[in-house]
């Protein structure tokens, strides 16, 4: 196994656009590296250049500049072996109503060349919870079973590496987790998994590691758990032993609201202020507190503060 099971280093690509326009730069010199065996979460608004990424990684967008390796195989000189170690999920439901999921799946299976004596179509099935369905149409499919079927699809030849854009993207309750208990399983296989999501929390929850592209830039790439450092705010809050009509007056950086009459919120800064402190200072002002829990910062927070257009968090 490589210690990354994607690097890039110095990925464009311009579009030409037109007369009026310009060219369109969809990435600007992106370099990133996804570490082998890691859920990997690459988020970033609209136009971000996210689908463009994931589209030359998957030999469907052709590069201007830059170098792409997929599991150690480079894209230029070894195109064949580095697009079979990478599976892909796309977002739009595009299965062929015509086929049924098994033979949607042996079809994939033929085009990577997957000897039949090794093909795990019903297995594969299996796990999804479309066995039942397999010799169906996939036009009588819900869109929930087609987004499984996706996944089925993309896992034929045993890649090391999946992609799944947008995986969760219409689906109920149940078949997300049913999806995400799978993606959990094939990680502690030892496959790399990317995730692009519009669903901040699901991508806090699930990845180890977080990038954001924004204008085609890279800009932020780091351990979830750092990601979320980054904000300095912390929120505290207070459940009083009697209803308050209106927060204290605590001074310094502190914003005090109350969320319900037996509720305060304290919003600070960690680097300025202390949680004891900030307990200390509601009781002198004559609050009885009976009970303290604290919110840290969401993924959200550090997603807005680096794709708003005024960079304010």
């Amino acid at each position: 196994m490589p210690q990354n099971a994607i690097e890039v280093r110095g990925l464009v690509k311009t579009y030409a656009g037109s007369r009026r326009s310009g060219p369109r730069h969809a990435l600007k010199g992106v370099d990133l590296d996804i570490p082998a065996g890691s859920i990997f979460g690459l988020l970033g608004p609209n136009g971000a250049g996210k689908s463009t990424f994931i589209n030359i990684l998957a030999g469907l967008v052709v590069k201007t500049a830059g170098t792409v390796s997929i599991w150690g195989f480079d894209h230029d000189a070894n195109p064949r072996h580095a697009r079979a170690a990478i599976g892909v999920v796309p977002q739009e439901l595009n299965s062929d109503p015509f086929f049924s999921p098994f033979d949607s799946l042996e079809v994939q299976a033929g085009l990577y060349a997957v000897p039949k004596a090794e093909r795990r179509s019903m297995e594969i099935l299996a796990r999804v919870g479309l066995a039942e369905h397999a010799h169906a149409y996939a036009r009588s499919l819900s869109g929930g079973m087609r987004r499984r079927l996706l996944v089925d699809k993309a896992l034929v030849h045993n890649p090391p590496v999946l992609v799944l854009d947008e995986p969760t993207a219409g689906v109920d309750v149940e078949l997300r987790r049913l999806l995400w208990d799978y993606v959990r399983e094939l990680n502690a296989g030892g496959t790399t998994v990317i995730l692009t999501t519009h669903c901040l929390e699901e991508a806090e929850a699930m990845c180890d590691r977080i990038a954001i592209l924004n204008h085609g830039e890279l800009v932020a790439c780091d351990d979830t758990p750092d990601l979320l450092a980054r904000i300095d705010a912390k929120t505290l809050l207070l459940r009083l032993a009697a209803p308050c009509d209106a927060p204290p007056e605590l001074g310094g950086e502190v914003s005090a609201k109350m969320r319900a009459p037996d509720l305060l919120a304290l919003t600070y800064s960690r680097r300025s202020a202390s949680a004891p402190a900030l307990v200390a200072a509601a009781q002198g002002a004559g609050i009885e507190v009976t009970d303290i829990t604290t919110e840290e910062p969401k993924l959200e927070e550090v997603f807005l503060a680096l794709t708003r257009p005024d960079g304010a968090g």
